[in-house]
Formats: structure tokens, sequence, C-alpha cells
């Protein structure tokens, strides 16, 4: 087993009362009940902190008070205090310290921490916490260790080179956060036990060969037998692996994908 070693980065073992809230997790159900992402449910009870993803306080300079863990996401959080005394969690960037400053304002610095309209960030800049529409919320890059790296500014569009591979444009005007999200020691996880699994949520994922027929296509047979068919499918019937593309030929945003990502082993 291998886990993060967080005493070298945390400085607060409980969150600020007065952003944290509690409730039901959804664990892949949806209104009616039903599964409709599997291999979800159980794990320890969590508190919900509130992160601020829309970053919408702005040209009030803050610093860092402290560096969290959460529970809900694979990066750390930091809790800012802002200059008029407010506090607020955001994703915490890599090597972000307890004291350092951040300001949200279109003339901050491209320093990390500081957020600023794509427009005016460096080409060669690493940045998370992106915004696909101004205003929107940060929708990029927020997972522990992602960034995404500026490759050009043209014709009003930043083009954006994605954890996935992929190039794609995304307006000037909108905005984003200056390097890489935190704990970028989290892809290095072992969890030794099936029962580490569970205690964060995970249910077990059943191969479809060990399937009856009525349960999977991939189901029956005798004894170790193969799938019966040429293409892996889902429990659904839709081709799965092997590279096979899932989106949609007329998505809306296929206008400002420059590069589709790489899939396979010759991604890397």
């Amino acid at each position: 087993m291998m886990v993060v070693s967080y005493k070298n980065t945390l400085t607060a073992s409980r969150p600020l009362k007065s952003l944290v809230s509690g409730g039901k997790r959804h664990v892949g159900r949806n209104a009616d009940g039903r599964i409709t992402v599997r291999h979800k449910g159980g794990g320890h009870k969590r508190r919900f902190r509130e992160v601020d993803f829309r970053y919408d306080k702005r040209e009030i300079p803050a610093r860092i008070e402290h560096i969290e863990y959460d529970p809900n996401r694979s990066g750390f959080i930091a809790r800012l205090l802002y200059a008029d005394g407010e506090r607020r969690y955001i994703l915490a960037p890599q090597r972000a310290a307890v004291g350092d400053s951040v300001l949200i304002s279109e003339s901050a610095p491209p320093a990390t921490g500081n957020r600023l309209p794509l427009g005016k960030i460096p080409v060669g800049a690493f940045i998370h916490s992106i915004e696909l529409k101004p205003g929107g919320g940060a929708r990029l890059a927020r997972s522990a260790g992602n960034y995404c790296e500026v490759v050009a500014q043209e014709g009003g569009y930043t083009h954006l080179k994605l954890p996935s591979t992929e190039i794609r444009k995304v307006l000037a005007s909108a905005w984003a956060s200056i390097g890489e999200v935190s704990n970028s020691e989290h892809r290095q996880r072992v969890f030794g036990k099936a029962g580490r699994s569970r205690w964060l949520g995970i249910r077990p994922t059943v191969r479809g060969s060990a399937m009856n027929p009525v349960d999977h296509p991939h189901g029956g047979g005798e004894g170790r037998s193969g799938r019966g068919r040429r293409r892996a499918v889902s429990a659904w019937g839709k081709p799965t692996g092997k590279g096979h593309k899932t989106r949609r030929a007329k998505k809306y945003s296929n206008a400002h994908i420059i590069s589709r990502r790489r899939v396979g082993k010759k991604r890397g």
C-alpha cells in the first residue's frame, strides 16, 4: 500500500466550520433512486467544503491562511483570507505555502496562484481551474497534479493543450489560475487491499465475461470462455476499448477543437 504524505503539506487538521456543510451523497443514483453510475456506494461519511470555483471576488488581495485536505476531491484546498476579512476555499496550486499572496485581477502578474484572463497569460505558462465561458466558473484542469499549457494566442481565442493531449480554443476573455493543481503524488497511490476502495465509496467492478448472458453481452459459456464476438462492448452493447471514439460527430464544441486527443500506446 502507498499513501500520500500529508504532514509536510497540510497545515490544518479541521476545516473552517462556516465553510462546511453536511448532506447525503447520491452514490450514483438519480432522483428516482436508479443507478446511473455503477460501482459507487458506501464509504466514509464526508462533509462538503464550499470551494469557490467562480472566483468572483476580484481586485481584493488575499493570502493563504491554511492548506487543507478535502475528501471530495483529489487535490488539496487552500483557505484564503481576503483583505476585507472574508475567508474562502480555492484549489491549492502546487508548491503553494501559508503566507503566499493571491490576487484575482485583470492586472495581476502571471505568478503562481494568481488569476487573470486567458488573453493576458503568456504562451508556455501552465494554468488550471479554467473557464470555458467568461463568468461560467472553473471547468478544466481541476484534479490533482493537472494543468493545461497555453500554446498560442490568436483571433480572440487562446489555444490550450489539455491534460488529455487535446488542443482546443477557449475565449481569451475567460479566466484561469496560474500553476498546477496540488497533490501531484495522488496518481502514485496504491490501495493495497479491497477494503481501502470501499472506504472511499468505490464498489467492485465485475468482468462481463463472469456474468450470465442476461446481464452482459460477454456473459455465458462453459468455464472461462472468450467474449464470443469480434468487438468488445459495454453492458448495453455499445463498442468500447481499443481506442473506439465515443464523441458525437455533431457535438457543438467540435469547432473549438484543433487537435483531437491521442489514445492508447501512442499517447505519452
